[in-house]
């Protein structure tokens, strides 16, 4: 089971959602408050598991409502995600994975994870 590592950042607090293996699969912003980095950690959980999976690295993809995770290529080539909340903002974002599949084996980690994950405070 994943849990939420919320922590204390230069300019406020983040968190990050790290699976049972102990590998961080999603991170946060920097939030002014604790108080609002947990909204934000709310909002992930809930948004993560309605969240419908927009491939931008295919030709002619075809773009989906908020929420959703916006799978692309970086400008190193990496794919990687990030989960945007019913309003659009970015809530959660991924590593760089070498391969398409292993990025989407992330999004799919990150919908297992966050369903129950628990809140630590580092």
């Amino acid at each position: 089971m994943g849990k939420f590592v919320l922590s204390e950042a230069k300019n406020g607090y983040k968190f990050n959602l790290v699976a049972g293996n102990g590998e961080i699969i999603a991170t946060s912003q920097v939030y002014k408050s604790a108080a609002s980095a947990k909204k934000g950690i709310a909002s992930v959980m809930t948004n993560s598991q309605i969240a419908k999976v927009e491939n931008q690295t295919e030709k002619g993809f075809k773009a989906v409502t908020n929420p959703k995770f916006e799978v692309y290529k970086d400008k190193k080539g990496e794919f990687r995600f990030r989960l945007k909340a019913k309003n659009g903002q970015i809530i959660a974002t991924g590593e760089g994975y070498t391969k398409l599949d292993s990025c989407l084996k992330g999004v799919a980690s990150v919908q297992k994870n966050a369903k129950d994950g628990k809140i630590t405070e580092k």
